[in-house]
């Protein structure tokens, strides 16, 4: 009779517990949505040589960004892309998801930073280091935003 009470009180208890998870999950969804609501959206355009940068970004409410970048390089495949980041300071600290040309086997992940000034994000160069295949920005190492190629300057964006 004792063993049944308490088998009976185990049973109860996982019965509330699984309500309660089911509860949180909910609420843990709801912020998710809410927080990737749409802010703000901007174009920008590089060209340096016959190099061109193009950047659709993406501002979230929850700070985030996100967006789509090609990089059309000389002589080298083009690059087709998505970033995802967040601004610290005037610094926007993104990581670069990309397919080369039109192999699509093989996606590769970069870092990249960017210094907003005024209209302009400027591509920084810095010293980056790879650990166990995650490539980063080697920490102690200054990113340099004067001597660059890239200025992105905002642009009317346009929808294909």
């Amino acid at each position: 009779m004792k063993n049944l009470g308490l088998f009976c009180l185990l049973f109860a208890s996982i019965g509330f517990q699984s309500c309660k998870k089911n509860q949180s999950e909910k609420v843990v969804k709801a912020t998710e949505v809410q927080a990737e609501k749409l802010i703000s959206v901007q174009c920008y355009k590089a060209l340096y040589q016959e190099d061109t940068i193009e950047l659709k970004m993406n501002t979230l409410k929850n700070g985030k960004i996100t967006g789509d970048m090609v990089m059309k390089i000389f002589n080298m495949p083009k690059k087709v892309g998505k970033i995802d980041g967040e601004f610290r300071g005037d610094t926007l600290f993104a990581s670069y998801t990309f397919i080369q040309g039109t192999y699509d086997k093989i996606t590769y992940k970069n870092p990249m930073a960017f210094l907003k000034r005024g209209n302009e994000l400027i591509l920084g160069n810095g010293k980056i280091g790879t650990t166990m295949g995650a490539s980063f920005f080697v920490k102690g190492e200054p990113i340099d935003f004067e001597r660059v190629k890239y200025k992105l300057k905002t642009v009317d964006c346009i929808t294909k």
